[in-house]
């Protein structure tokens, strides 16, 4: 079991790196790998620019290089999967500040249940998807570079077309999957850190 973390994106509209955003004293990036290596044996983190993290992240950390920056997380997903060798792989977005370990391990495991036609097992809600925080097989690769040929980049699109698990979101997840976009989302957020480690 290994994650996948990505920290490749524009950051645009919060205007400054997510990952590097502080949040109770750490950078995002910090406790999103903290709770990774609690959760899984590996970890690796996917990003354009590995320097900018090394001073936050430990020195063993695993960077994979993004060779095509900027085409967004399903491709992401693509190039880290064609450098991972593990069967099931957690993709975490590097902006979910409020990772629950105790919600994490009881997804992780639902997963030797999951049958092998299955390629995800995704958060969903309302019909939409929360792909930043899923797991997905190995073998969701083929249909990776299928869509990405084609021109395609949508989570959306994608989970609506191959066999995927949703996992339910009650309102502790609902929580936990909160993610910052903007300067003052963590601030304006109603929320209680101590109980989401």
């Amino acid at each position: 079991m290994t994650t996948l973390i990505l920290a490749g994106g524009k950051s645009s509209r919060m205007g400054t790196d997510k990952a590097l955003v502080i949040y109770q004293g750490k950078p995002i990036l910090q406790r999103v790998y903290q709770v990774a290596g609690v959760c899984t044996e590996q970890v690796y983190v996917l990003t354009p620019w590995a320097e900018r993290y090394q001073n936050i992240l430990p020195s063993n950390c695993q960077y994979l290089i993004e060779t095509q920056p900027g085409r967004g997380p399903m491709n992401g997903l693509c190039e880290g999967l064609a450098q991972i060798t593990a069967d099931w792989i957690l993709l975490l977005a590097c902006d979910l500040p409020l990772l629950n370990i105790e919600i994490l391990q009881s997804w992780i495991n639902k997963l030797p249940q999951i049958p092998t036609s299955t390629l995800a097992l995704v958060p969903q809600r309302s019909q939409f998807w929360e792909p930043m925080c899923g797991f997905y097989r190995k073998e969701v690769k083929a249909e990776l570079d299928t869509f990405l040929k084609a021109g395609k980049a949508s989570f959306q699109e994608l989970l609506s077309n191959i066999e995927v698990e949703a996992l339910n979101i009650d309102e502790k997840t609902a929580l936990m999957l909160f993610n910052c976009n903007y300067p003052g989302d963590l601030e304006n957020k109603n929320i209680n850190p101590q109980r989401n480690h």
